[in-house]
């Protein structure tokens, strides 16, 4: 099968460039979230609209759904530096409680005292968010939800509705206007726990198709067909790369692409959802294949260059 190992043409960029200073910078809540570790086709700003506007006076609270696994704690503390927020305070349930030691009450220096348990982590953390969200913006993250007992469950709703938090004899109040929280699950939320927060789906990392123009890499408007190619080729292969995704593959093939082999190693190496037993079927194969010309033609193949057999089954 021909397939053609491309040399220095117009679209090669000499000297080496740093891709950060090739293509357009962003500063939406999408590209800030990815700045933060969390990235998608997807647009939240309705999300955070509808959250920070909710008419109720319980504290706002997000429910944060979506498949199996850590990317929905990725969205969450990616949302949370996103939005500027002086104090971020997390939680995670699965962690083992630190060890530490009662503590001994004395009323009067004649007093024997009083041996009191330790505060446990979790109530730490929850007076902690009261006390900072009494002047300043505070985003708490409660991770793994499920794990915890469903007393605790019910203390959050309590939480959410009354704005304050109990402990023992203590009571420690909540300021509405300058907390959200964020609860991630891997299992239904307790009922009313559900109620009283707006829910989000965080789908997989192959999430919607974003048609990318050459404008948004600062490409001419001759690289059209070259986009268009791999926005066909990423439809079969049922993939949607994210928009530095996109930005790291079109690097490559202005700087590293030399045949089609190198095209699958780069759409794998840098596509967070690419599937290897796809990738290394006949199928993805040609469709790669298929994409090759508009790359030539994006590049500029010297008209005098022969065109080589090579086929690399595997990578």
């Amino acid at each position: 099968m021909a397939v053609a190992c491309l040399i220095y043409q117009k679209h090669r960029i000499q000297p080496f460039t740093s891709p950060d200073k090739v293509f357009v910078e962003m500063t939406s809540l999408r590209e800030k979230m990815a700045a933060y570790g969390f990235e998608s086709n997807e647009n939240y700003d309705y999300i955070v609209r509808c959250l920070q506007n909710s008419p109720d006076p319980i504290i706002r609270c997000l429910n944060i759904e979506g498949d199996g696994g850590r990317r929905k704690t990725a969205f969450a503390n990616a949302l949370a530096h996103a939005l500027e927020t002086e104090h971020i305070l997390y939680h995670d349930f699965t962690q083992e409680e630190p060890v530490t030691q009662s503590a001994v009450v004395r009323i009067t220096d004649d007093d024997e005292g009083k041996e009191e348990p330790p505060i446990v982590l979790f109530d730490r953390i929850m007076s902690d968010v009261c006390a900072f969200s009494e002047a300043e913006k505070t985003i708490l993250i409660l991770d793994q939800l499920h794990a915890a007992d469903f007393k605790e469950h019910i203390r959050i709703y309590r939480f959410l509705t009354e704005r304050e938090w109990r402990y023992g004899d203590a009571v420690f109040y909540a300021n509405r206007k300058n907390l959200l929280v964020f609860l991630v699950s891997e299992e239904p939320l307790y009922h009313s726990l559900q109620k009283n927060s707006f829910k989000v789906w965080i789908a997989g990392p192959s999430g919607s198709r974003v048609p990318y123009r050459p404008a948004d890499f600062k490409l001419d408007a001759d690289a059209e067909p070259l986009l268009n190619a791999l926005y066909q080729l990423f439809e079969k292969l049922s993939i949607f790369p994210t928009f530095s995704e996109y930005k790291k593959i079109i690097f490559d093939i202005q700087h590293n692409v030399h045949c089609a082999d190198d095209l699958k190693a780069s759409i794998y190496g840098w596509t967070e959802a690419m599937d290897n037993n796809r990738l290394m079927s006949e199928q993805t194969h040609a469709a790669i294949l298929e994409v090759m010309p508009e790359v030539e033609a994006f590049i500029g193949i010297d008209e005098d260059l022969e065109l080589t057999e090579k086929h690399v089954p595997g990578l």
